[in-house]
C-alpha cells in the first residue's frame, strides 16, 4: 500500500509546503560511465571483486540494480 503523502513529505524533509519551485540539479562526476548492457553482456547476474571481497551486482525483474557482498 502507497502512503506517499507529499505534504508530510515536504515538512518532514524542510521544503515549505506549496514551493514548487524546481530543485537544481546535482551533478556527479563520473570518471566514466559503463552501460548495464556492457556489464551483463545479456545475463542477470555479475560478480565484481573489489579488495579480496567478492561481491554480486543483480537485476532484478523489476529492473533495479542489487549489490550484495
Amino acid at each position: 500500500m502507497n502512503t506517499h503523502d507529499p505534504q508530510r513529505f515536504d515538512r518532514r524533509f524542510g521544503r515549505p509546503a506549496g514551493d514548487l519551485s524546481p530543485r537544481p540539479e546535482i551533478l556527479v562526476p563520473a570518471g566514466r560511465i559503463v552501460s548495464s548492457d556492457a556489464l551483463f553482456q545479456g545475463g542477470r547476474e555479475i560478480g565484481i571483486e573489489h579488495f579480496g571481497s567478492l561481491y554480486r551486482l543483480k537485476i532484478t525483474r523489476q529492473g533495479k540494480l542489487i549489490l550484495n557482498k
